[in-house]
């Protein structure tokens, strides 16, 4: 199972959002083994590697995976890094994509690799929009913890 994120950057968490997403975790995964497909940038992005990182203290076979949208210098810099958080990196091939769309780019492979996509979005434009509107495009359940609005199947 893939599980992937997408929210806002200004995002800032919070307790009742923690509690609701790890709930909602041990629902779906079932103890399963699982791949949480994360992106790394801004508040959503650092909320979800909190939860998932918590997910994963109390479940053995569930994996972080950093889904790169560069392939250059900008991942080398932080290779090392990345990797003391991260059980894995990815990188989509993106290399014939302009940098000003690697991250939509990124996104878009990361939800079509998902069996579900928790997010956080309250606004009608932006990335993270785009992203959720991608997800429902294809199908994929959702949750989006800003509305409380969901779609599991």
């Amino acid at each position: 199972m893939i599980i992937t994120f997408c929210g806002h950057a200004d995002y800032l968490s919070s307790v009742k959002d923690k509690e609701r997403l790890l709930n909602l975790l041990e629902k779906i995964v079932q103890g399963n083994k699982v791949d949480f497909y994360l992106g790394g940038y801004g508040g959503f992005d650092r909320f979800a590697l909190n939860c998932t990182k918590k997910y994963k203290s109390c479940h053995s076979n569930a994996r972080l995976v950093f889904i790169s949208p560069y392939l250059n210098n900008w991942l080398n810099e932080r290779k090392e890094l990345l990797e003391t958080v991260y059980d894995d990196i990815i990188y989509p091939e993106l290399e014939n994509v302009p940098l000003r769309y690697a991250i939509l780019k990124r996104n878009e492979w990361m939800i079509r690799q998902a069996d579900y996509v928790f997010c956080y979005v309250k606004t009608h434009y932006g990335g993270a929009y785009k992203t959720l509107l991608y997800a429902h495009k294809h199908d994929i359940p959702y949750v989006n913890l800003y509305e409380g609005n969901y779609k599991l199947c």
